[in-house]
């Protein structure tokens, strides 16, 4: 159905809610929203209609990881799973690996780069610190060297968008005003900075930070470290709310101290969309147990929740407000990286949610299609 109009009886455009509109979907996207019902087919929406969700850290889905086998169709099926699930965009994210690996996956984003739902990669290493190297296998992590920078400068002009986390150990303040310069969005992760060196990165042009919280260094009355930085600055930051991650009342403080700039994101891994109760990662078995992804030592290896899931604990557990829950898993990651997804506006694409309100996804639109 090419042309057809849905009537949402309540719904949330990414920043505000709405009572009774009307959106009018013609060649997959939002011609135009209305009070009122026009000439086209209708269907009747149950539930909130959402914009579809945002997610900037995706290592895998579907039984598969970003690595050494990712080409174009690994990609193009981590999308679908992932849309199935509510995120309807995201950045598919390379786990520290080897420079071969990373030139691999970069050459099949830059394949990916118009598909919908596309919105660039996420490299989450391998220029991290060791000593907070959590999941990420030490062997990999590396330094930057110039071939490095430039290879991230290469690709940061031929994908839609490029988010590479690193850490002031392994990368220089003049490294890093040459990546922001160039378009690479830096985020500091994996860190055992003190707060002033992540204040100086900031200062060189790092914007975010890679999952607060965890593999960073932590506030202490005379030492912010990285997670105060975040808490006192202008970072901005992905949160993982499973509960396992970050405690709620931590939860609750962050979004207490910042009232804009964090957002949601998943660090989905391989069995996101699966029934598997665990898979692989560079040689180590990764164990799923009671909504945990852990090492065989009990180290946190990704999240077993999905952006819906997110927001329902944000919301139902942690008391957090539903409008600005809602943001955080569609707007506010789209503006961390300039894209133009994240809200429901006319000529926008059609990528849209339905949830119940106990924030359950009931219903997924792409590019106006809906999904089974």
């Amino acid at each position: 159905m090419d042309r057809f109009a849905l009537i949402a009886p309540r719904l949330f455009d990414g920043e505000s809610f709405h009572e009774d509109l009307v959106l009018h979907i013609e060649d997959g996207h939002i011609a135009a929203l209305s009070d009122r019902t026009g000439p086209l087919p209708q269907l009747r929406a149950e539930g909130l209609v959402t914009p579809g969700m945002v997610d900037l850290q995706v290592n895998g889905g579907g039984g598969e990881m970003l690595g050494p086998t990712t080409d174009p169709a690994q990609i193009a099926r981590l999308l679908d799973t992932h849309a199935k699930l509510g995120a309807t965009s995201i950045l598919p994210t390379l786990i520290t690996d080897s420079a071969e690996v990373t030139a691999r996956v970069i050459a099949a984003g830059i394949a990916c780069r118009d598909l919908p739902g596309f919105l660039g990669l996420h490299l989450e290493g391998p220029h991290l610190d060791p000593a907070r190297k959590g999941a990420h296998d030490p062997a990999l992590i590396r330094p930057m060297t110039d071939k490095d920078l430039q290879r991230l400068l290469a690709a940061a002009q031929a994908l839609p968008a490029l988010m590479v986390t690193l850490a002031p150990a392994a990368v220089s303040d003049a490294q890093i005003t040459r990546l922001a310069a160039g378009g690479v969005i830096v985020s500091l992760g994996h860190s055992d900075c003190s707060f002033e060196e992540a204040e100086s990165a900031t200062r060189a042009g790092a914007r975010c930070a890679t999952h607060l919280f965890n593999a960073m260094s932590q506030p202490q009355g005379r030492a912010p470290g990285l997670a105060g930085a975040v808490l006192a600055g202008s970072l901005c930051a992905g949160m993982i709310a499973d509960g396992h991650h970050i405690s709620l009342p931590m939860m609750q403080i962050a979004l207490r101290a910042r009232s804009a700039g964090i957002y949601l994101v998943s660090d989905a891994m391989a069995v996101t969309g699966t029934g598997d109760d665990g898979f692989t990662l560079n040689g180590r078995q990764v164990l799923r147990r009671d909504g945990r992804l852990t090492l065989q030592d009990g180290t946190l290896a990704g999240a077993d929740i999905t952006l819906p899931e997110s927001v329902a604990v944000l919301t139902r557990t942690a008391g957090i407000d539903p409008a600005r829950a809602i943001a955080m898993a569609t707007s506010v990651p789209a503006d961390v990286i300039g894209a133009s997804c994240g809200r429901i506006a006319a000529g926008g694409r059609a990528d849209l949610l339905t949830l119940t309100e106990e924030f359950r996804l009931t219903a997924v639109w792409k590019s106006g299609r809906r999904l089974s």
